[in-house]
């Protein structure tokens, strides 16, 4: 009987379908069935009771794969223990990430990663949606915002002021504004999310004074990086955060609005599922974000596009 065996058997449970538990594992379904039936075969019993449309634990499934899944997990982590020891850094990357972020600035720096540690293997998902970590095939997420749930483990990178923007060619054509009131005389590129679309925007001022604003827009979508492409086209205002658009601020392809009326910040976490899948390569990941992340943001301090106290409200 093989290990690889009774993982597909831990993930069918999990799942309560072979195709599910297949998808995760990066495996054809074919593949996943196979190992069942080997395992099935080893012990003489039938561990899962299949139906067209469902299927679900026997008796002796409920018995036996608990069993399995405690044996797996000691595997697992004297695995983990001998590498935490010799500080390997290999096995699969499967990280979640924001889309402009993600990909205008996270996967450069996870090719240097893997530069630096060839047996690393990268799986990247890219979208702006939230992650479920036990539907979807990844070990940690990068994302915008502090973590809600209670289950998963996660490290702050930094916090990351946002800011309103436009292309210097939309300000030309129809003026800058001055306060949140004159926005309604401006189109907005609005971000979507599962169909609502984020029209309000919100300003506070240096004496903590907030507006809402409700934008006009002919534009919106699901994928920040389609909103900072149209800003930068000159379609239109668009709120985002001072990472995703700081190429475009230190070449001047984007230019800072209203810097007195300031968005509300956010931050930027590492998240994990568990405590066992903070590897050492995750550690080694969330160092380096927070060494660049910082980098970009002192950049942009030192050009005088960020104010120094956006820097000196970062903490770990």
């Amino acid at each position: 009987m093989l290990l690889e065996d009774l993982i597909v058997i831990s993930k069918v449970a999990e799942f309560r379908s072979i195709t599910a538990a297949a998808e995760n594992l990066d495996m054809r379904t074919a593949t996943a069935s196979a190992a069942v039936k080997r395992v099935e075969n080893a012990i003489g019993v039938e561990l899962f009771v299949r139906t067209t449309r469902h299927l679900r634990l026997s008796t002796a499934g409920e018995r036996y794969i608990p069993q399995c899944e405690k044996a797996l997990s000691m595997l697992a982590q004297a695995k983990q223990n001998i590498k935490d020891d010799l500080d390997i850094i290999d096995g699969n990357l499967r990280i979640a990430l924001s889309s402009d972020f993600g990909r205008n600035l996270v996967i450069p720096w996870l090719d240097e990663f893997m530069d630096s540690h060839p047996q690393v293997n990268l799986r990247t998902s890219i979208s702006d949606s939230n992650i479920d970590f036990y539907r979807d095939a990844v070990d940690m997420a990068l994302r915008y915002g502090s973590p809600t749930e209670a289950n998963v483990y996660g490290f702050k990178i930094c916090n990351v002021p946002k800011l309103l923007c436009a292309s210097p060619e939309y300000i030309a054509k129809f003026g800058q504004p001055q306060h949140p009131d004159d926005l309604t005389e401006h189109n907005g590129l609005l971000y979507q999310l599962y169909d609502i679309v984020h029209d309000e925007w919100c300003f506070t001022d240096s004496h903590n004074h907030q507006y809402k604003v409700k934008m006009n827009s002919n534009r919106a979508g699901n994928d920040g990086e389609l909103a900072r492409r149209w800003c930068l086209a000159g379609k239109g205002l668009a709120v985002k955060s001072f990472l995703d658009v700081s190429a475009d601020l230190l070449s001047g392809k984007l230019v800072s609005v209203m810097p007195d009326f300031t968005p509300s910040p956010t931050e930027l976490w590492l998240i994990c599922p568990s405590r066992q899948s903070i590897t050492p390569a995750v550690r080694l990941l969330r160092d380096s974000f927070r060494e660049k992340t910082l980098h970009i943001l002192k950049q942009l301090v030192d050009e005088g596009i960020l104010e120094q106290r956006s820097l000196d409200k970062n903490s770990f």
